[in-house]
């Protein structure tokens, strides 16, 4: 297992559907829910990875909307006493509850459903890793809960929980 763990910090795009403030799913859907990334956003989360002490992430988004709606994000991912590490996502809508794009540490492509108002990640990595996260908006419709889970063959290898907000 790679020591350094850094697919437990995608999270900072997944907050992305869950951010936009609404009181309904209907509401949710009409509001581009993309332009929460576009500017600045900040996740602090606490990762677990089996047989390592426990840690804190924080990770510094800066997206931007580009002309055909596709969201361009940039990430400085600052581990515990490890050097600060970039990642780059591009997400588009596909439809009303599905989004689709590109991470660059992901294997293949980045699935985003909605599903009764939380949304759920599904990617792969090197090493023959699989992950899902849920991303659960809260009521300031500035942040979001986030919770992953890194899998290998099956067995749950890592966890992370955290907030991702506005900033």
């Amino acid at each position: 297992m790679h020591q350094r763990f850094a697919p437990l910090h995608f999270l900072g795009f997944a907050a992305l559907v869950a951010l936009v403030p609404s009181d309904t799913a209907d509401a949710r859907r009409t509001i581009e829910p993309m332009r929460f990334f576009d500017g600045s956003t900040e996740m602090v989360s606490v990762v677990k990875v089996i047989m390592k002490k426990p840690y804190r992430s924080r990770t510094i988004g800066q997206g931007q909307i580009l002309p055909d709606g596709t969201l361009s994000l940039v990430q400085q991912v600052h581990d515990a006493g490890k050097p600060a590490q970039r990642r780059h996502w591009r997400i588009k809508q596909t439809d009303g509850d599905s989004f689709r794009g590109t991470m660059s540490e992901a294997i293949g492509p980045v699935h985003v459903d909605e599903i009764n108002d939380d949304f759920r990640f599904k990617f792969k990595l090197k090493g023959n890793l699989s992950v899902e996260q849920w991303v659960t908006p809260l009521a300031d419709g500035k942040s979001a809960r986030t919770r992953m889970t890194v899998r290998k063959m099956g067995m749950r290898v890592a966890t992370s929980e955290g907030v991702i907000r506005k900033i």
